[in-house]
């Protein structure tokens, strides 16, 4: 029996990651999941966040994803997603501008496909937020 798992990771533009894991965890729309070999096949949604795949030895890589699709089959979890940047490649200023701009919008109440937009860009800007602090967290550990 393998202990490890082939976790692919892919966005719009390239495949981010290719390798194998031990453990894959990211955000899916009813929480958290934990992705182990031989996990039970699965389809879901995520949330933007943090995707943390930890390697045989340990070894840890965290990624941002902006949403997107998770799927376990018997050998391989593949995440699909329109954006996925490794987490240490976030820009902390551009993801706080972005973030304050979106908050600025939703404060004046402009039209409705603005709010809309707002709210997307100030869920993407809190997530790479949160993973930078994350990968923060798991390197003074």
């Amino acid at each position: 029996m393998s202990s490890t798992i082939r976790c692919d990771i892919v966005s719009a533009e390239q495949e981010i990651f290719h390798g194998v894991a031990e453990m894959i965890i990211a955000t899916g729309e009813m929480g958290e999941l934990g992705i182990a070999p031989r996990h039970a096949p699965l389809i879901t949604r995520l949330k933007p966040g943090q995707v943390r795949v930890i390697q045989p030895g340990g070894d840890e890589q965290f990624f941002y994803v902006s949403g997107g699709i998770l799927e376990v089959q018997p050998q391989v979890v593949t995440i699909l997603t329109d954006t996925a940047v490794r987490a240490d490649d976030l820009d902390e200023a551009a993801a706080k501008k972005a973030k304050e701009e979106a908050e600025r919008v939703l404060a004046n109440r402009s039209e409705a496909h603005d709010l809309e937009e707002a709210q997307q860009q100030l869920m993407q800007a809190t997530a790479q937020l949160q993973a930078l602090e994350r990968l923060r967290k798991a390197m003074k550990h």
